[in-house]
């Protein structure tokens, strides 16, 4: 099963409401640029964190340009998480397809 979504596809579920998005970048990272609906969890904090989580609509997950992301998105489906999907190419895609005026890193 792919655990991948597109920006394009991410931003389409944002629009109907059916999403949580959860960016596991630090907080230096944050500060350059973010998606205003999304949780922030730093990576280090997810399983200390994880009851934050929903299990019943889609959740997720990205980070500058996926690779932390997917090792979420792999950890969460060990704990039962079916929902973990991985925002391909991260932050960096969405400002390059979907939000020409953020700030790049």
């Amino acid at each position: 099963m792919d655990k991948e979504i597109s920006v394009v596809a991410v931003a389409k579920s944002m629009q109907q409401g059916k999403i949580v998005l959860v960016d596991v970048r630090e907080h230096s990272e944050l500060a350059i640029c973010k998606i205003a609906e999304a949780i922030h969890i730093p990576l280090g904090e997810i399983p200390r964190r994880i009851e934050l989580l929903p299990r019943n609509v889609p959740l997720v997950i990205y980070c500058h340009h996926g690779m932390r992301s997917r090792s979420v998105v792999d950890y969460l489906i060990t704990l039962g998480f079916d929902n973990a999907l991985n925002m391909t190419g991260g932050i960096h895609c969405w400002a390059k397809e979907i939000d020409s005026d953020m700030l790049k890193y």
